[in-house]
C-alpha cells in the first residue's frame, strides 16, 4: 500500500490539471449552449420575417389592424332549399323543399384572423318550439388565402314550397309542412387570393383590416363537402305520390364532392371606412355516390361532373376601433344522375357589430 503522505502529494500535483479539464469542458458546454440559442433565436427571426412578408399589404389600400382582440354580436338568418328533380320521360317533375328561415344570436371573440363564438336560436330563447337544426363553422380570412369548415343539419321544419311538371295541379298544396326529409353537409372550403397586397377579404368578412382603395383580385379554390340526404317519398301527400315518378322514389343519397374553383372578388369603397364587397367563385366538382346503399356507377366518368357555387357578399363600415356590416355567405350544389337531379342550396345572413381593443405594441 501507498502510504497516506504520498497520495495526497499525488493529489495535490495533478489538482490544476483536473480544474484545468473541468473548466474546459465547462466551456464548452457553454459554447454548444450558445451556439444552440443562436440558432433558435436565428430561426424565430427567420419564422417571423417570413409571416411578415406572407402577410404583406399595400398600405395605400389596406390599413393593417392595429389591435389584438376584437368582440362582436351578431344576428344571423338561415336559408335553405332542396330541389328534387327527375328528368326521365318527356317532362321531367320537380320539387321544391324549404324550411322556415331560422334566427340565431350569437357573441363571438376575435384575435387578429380568427373569430370564435356561440349562437343560440331566439326561439329556445323565448321558450319556442326547439329547433333541431345544427351549424357549426370555423372560418380563416388572412390576406393570403381563407379556410371555412362547417357542418350543417337540418331539422323537421321543410315546408314543400311548390310542385312542377304533374299532369294535375295542386295550388292548395303549396306551402304544406313535409318532414320527410333531412340532410347533414359538413366541408371545407380553401381559397387563395392572387392579388393579396390590394385586395382584402378580411376587410370585409372579418374586419382584421380596412380597404382604403377599391381593389379585385382573381381567387382559385378547392373545396370538399360529403351529403347525407334521406327522403320519404311516403309522407308526402297521396294525390302527389299517385303521379310520382320513379326516379324521385329513393330513400337515401350519400355523395362526396370534389370540386376546383376560379373566381373574381372586389372590394369597393365608396365612402370613409365603408367597404363593400361581391365575389364569385364558381367550381366544377366531381361526385361519387350512392343511392339506397348501392355504389351508382357511370360508363363515363365525365357524367359525374357537375357545377358548384359559392357567393359572398358583404357591406362593413369600420374606423379600425368600432365596426357594423351586414354579410351573405351562399353555397350552392348540384347533383345530376340519368333519372335524378338534387340541387341544394344553403346560406347564412349575418348582421353584426362590434369593437376591437388591446393595441398591438409598436415595434421601434
Amino acid at each position: 500500500m501507498f502510504p497516506l503522505r504520498s497520495i495526497l502529494f499525488v493529489m495535490i500535483l495533478l489538482f490544476p490539471f483536473c480544474v484545468h479539464a473541468q473548466n474546459g469542458k465547462k466551456d464548452s458546454i457553454t459554447m454548444e449552449r450558445g451556439k444552440y440559442i443562436s440558432i433558435m433565436k436565428d430561426g424565430v427571426i427567420e419564422l417571423t420575417e417570413k409571416v411578415k412578408d406572407f402577410n404583406a399589404v399595400d398600405t395605400l389600400y389596406i390599413s393593417p389592424n392595429i389591435y389584438n382582440l376584437a368582440f362582436m354580436l351578431e344576428h344571423s338568418t338561415w336559408y335553405e332549399h332542396y330541389q328534387l328533380g327527375n328528368n326521365a320521360g318527356t317532362k321531367s317533375q320537380n320539387l321544391n323543399f324549404s324550411p322556415s328561415l331560422g334566427t340565431k344570436l350569437g357573441v363571438y371573440f376575435g384575435w387578429r384572423w380568427i373569430f370564435l363564438g356561440y349562437t343560440f336560436d331566439i326561439e329556445d330563447l323565448f321558450g319556442g318550439n326547439k329547433s333541431k337544426k345544427k351549424e357549426m363553422s370555423f372560418n380563416i380570412y388572412s390576406s393570403k388565402f381563407g379556410i371555412d369548415l362547417y357542418y350543417r343539419k337540418t331539422g323537421n321544419d321543410f315546408k314543400l314550397r311548390s310542385i312542377n311538371g304533374f299532369p294535375q295541379e295542386f295550388p292548395s298544396l303549396k306551402n304544406l309542412h313535409f318532414d320527410g326529409l333531412r340532410s347533414t353537409i359538413n366541408g371545407l372550403n380553401a381559397y387563395w387570393i392572387f392579388n393579396h397586397k390590394k385586395f382584402s377579404y378580411p376587410a370585409a368578412y372579418s374586419q382584421s383590416t380596412n380597404q382604403r382603395k377599391s381593389a379585385g383580385s382573381f381567387m382559385a379554390g378547392f373545396s370538399h363537402s360529403r351529403h347525407n340526404i334521406s327522403f320519404n317519398c311516403e309522407k308526402l301527400p297521396s294525390s302527389v305520390l299517385q303521379q310520382l315518378s320513379l326516379g324521385l322514389r329513393f330513400n337515401h343519397i350519400k355523395y362526396s364532392d370534389y370540386s376546383l374553383g376560379v373566381g373574381y372578388g372586389y372590394n369597393w369603397v365608396f365612402a370613409k371606412n365603408w367597404v363593400s364587397n361581391l365575389s364569385l367563385l364558381p367550381g366544377i366538382g366531381y361526385k361519387k355516390s350512392r343511392i339506397d346503399d348501392n355504389d351508382f356507377k357511370n360508363e363515363s366518368w365525365i357524367k359525374d361532373i357537375n357545377f358548384d357555387f359559392i357567393t359572398r357578399a358583404a357591406i362593413v363600415y369600420n374606423n379600425a376601433k368600432y365596426f357594423v356590416g351586414t354579410s351573405l355567405v351562399l353555397h350552392t350544389y348540384d347533383y345530376r344522375k340519368p333519372n335524378l337531379s338534387v340541387t341544394n342550396s344553403f346560406g347564412t345572413l349575418r348582421i353584426y357589430a362590434g369593437f376591437n381593443f388591446w393595441k398591438r405594441e409598436r415595434k421601434k
